[in-house]
């Protein structure tokens, strides 16, 4: 009768839970047990270690063999415990140095001939278990995913013999060291290709000074697309926490592409996505399009015509920028700071107020269309732009407006004042902060008390109109709110309730 321990990581959120593999050998007919919450997939365990055994030279234990994933309650998926399972087996059996396991977690997936192959999840894998202090044993097409983990022993694999080499004392892994950390590429798409839309231009400008959340509505072929997708290259670079945040995220969800390293998310869904897919979801919960698009840009084109219970799904993230996820067995909880660009035609043919294209809506279809909108999600988006259609001779005549560059120096400027002089993003602000920081002079607090009563504005517009005005202030330098600033933030709030 024998035992062996073996440390893995199960994939749960971005904390990548302990594991502990427990293999017990024990007198009797053959058998495998395999219990402790597990999935098809870890199952299917069974078959891939009994190959990979065999197709390395090893003795496959004739005896009862009972696998136990603790803890019990916390269910697991996935092939990253074939590893450590196979590993478990051998120590119990003697056939490598159970001795050598202790500072050691293992993740991977073994192929039918032994060979290690890449699993979802590494890089939170790796930053919990250099929180535990231990090393990270991992297929080594993971090596430079897991290596962004700075503070962790990574040592890459490639099959079951040379990670069974190491502990017998063999062949010792050799660490992978992380490269220096790239520089995020180039942003290809440049504000100067946009041509005209002066006004929606200037509140892009603002929306990623103070990370606030925009609509932008205007016949087809305006030009609303092209503006949202130029937002990513406006805002501040990531700094490398932010980077690896963002990286555990796609990690998770198994796109996470190292080319793309400190590059700010961008994420378009299609309007029939889900809730599930937008806000995160399944039996074994992942992260949705609103996780995926952390610390970086969702663009929600066509919005009313996503389901109405995706979009009403959305008004709690705004707010606290967390979505939890529950299930009858599990919480998962994930970070979902995002900044919302969206698009939309101003009726269902697109073209209700054209200066050329007649519309051919009536007033109840225009109504019904803009009344998928819900007020409460409406009253959560900052900038509300009109991008109009534009005229022949700006349409046709060369792009001569402010690069990309230009811009996102005033973005950073203004956010270095944002953070010295709060620590963050005027954006995410509370009520409490709101009223320490935006202060206003008496002739902007007199115009917004009249904008408040003439456009029946809800507290919490009104503090998103301020939270917008001192972010034009901070774009002008100016140490308090004026009237002007106030007035411009207005502005961007009024248009479309007029229309």
């Amino acid at each position: 009768m024998s035992l062996a321990l073996v440390h893995a990581r199960a994939l749960d959120g971005m904390c990548a839970p302990a594991v502990t593999v427990e293999v017990h050998l024990a007198n009797g007919l053959p058998a495998f047990n395999l219990v402790g919450l597990p999935d098809a997939e870890v199952r299917e365990a069974r078959d891939r270690v009994r190959a990979a055994l065999a197709t390395s030279q090893f003795e496959y234990p004739q005896r009862k063999i009972t696998v136990n994933l603790a803890p019990a309650d916390l269910p697991k998926e996935g092939g990253r415990f074939d590893l450590p399972i196979a590993v478990g087996m051998l120590a119990a059996a003697q056939q490598v140095d159970g001795s050598a396991l202790g500072g050691l977690e293992f993740l991977g997936e073994l192929s039918l001939s032994g060979e290690l192959r890449p699993v979802r999840g590494v890089l939170g894998a790796a930053l919990k278990a250099g929180q535990a202090g231990r090393a990270l044993v991992v297929p080594a097409a993971n090596a430079a995913e897991a290596a962004l983990a700075r503070d962790t022993v990574i040592l890459p694999a490639d099959s079951l013999l040379a990670v069974c080499a190491h502990l017998n004392g063999h062949q010792t892994l050799q660490r992978h060291h992380a490269a220096a950390c790239p520089a995020a590429p180039a942003e290809r798409h440049d504000l100067a290709d946009v041509k005209g839309q002066q006004q929606a231009r200037r509140a892009l400008e603002v929306a990623a000074a103070g990370q606030h959340s925009m609509l932008m509505y205007g016949p087809p072929g305006t030009g609303k697309s092209m503006l949202a997708r130029r937002l990513p290259g406006l805002l501040p670079p990531l700094d490398e926490g932010e980077a690896l945040q963002c990286a555990a995220l796609q990690s998770l969800d198994g796109s996470f592409d190292a080319a793309r390293w400190a590059q700010r998310p961008f994420r378009a869904p299609h309007h029939s996505a889900s809730v599930a897919a937008l806000v995160g979801g399944g039996s074994n919960p992942r992260p949705g399009e609103i996780s995926l698009s952390h610390n970086g840009v969702l663009f929600l084109d066509e919005l009313p015509e996503f389901d109405r219970r995706v979009l009403e799904a959305l008004r709690e993230p705004l707010e606290t920028g967390l979505v939890t996820i529950s299930r009858a067995r599990r919480r998962v909880s994930y970070p979902a700071h995002f900044q919302l660009v969206a698009a939309m035609n101003p009726c269902p043919c697109g073209y209700d107020g054209h200066p050329v294209r007649r519309c051919s809506c009536t007033p109840d279809q225009v109504a019904r269309y803009r009344g998928r909108l819900s007020g409460p999600l409406l009253d959560r988006i900052d900038l509300l732009v009109e991008v109009p259609a534009l005229a022949q001779e700006v349409l046709t005549a060369p792009p001569a407006g402010e690069s990309s560059a230009a811009v996102r120096a005033r973005v950073m400027a203004a956010r270095a004042i944002q953070l010295a002089r709060q620590g963050m993003a005027n954006s995410l602000l509370d009520a409490a902060q709101v009223e320490a920081h935006c202060r206003t002079e008496p002739a902007a607090a007199e115009l917004l008390g009249q904008a408040i009563a003439r456009l029946r504005l809800s507290g919490r517009a009104y503090h998103r109109i301020l939270r917008v005005a001192r972010t034009l202030a901070d774009l002008a330098g100016a140490p308090q709110i004026a009237a002007a600033h106030v007035a411009e933030a207005i502005q961007y709030r009024r248009g479309f309730a007029e229309r």
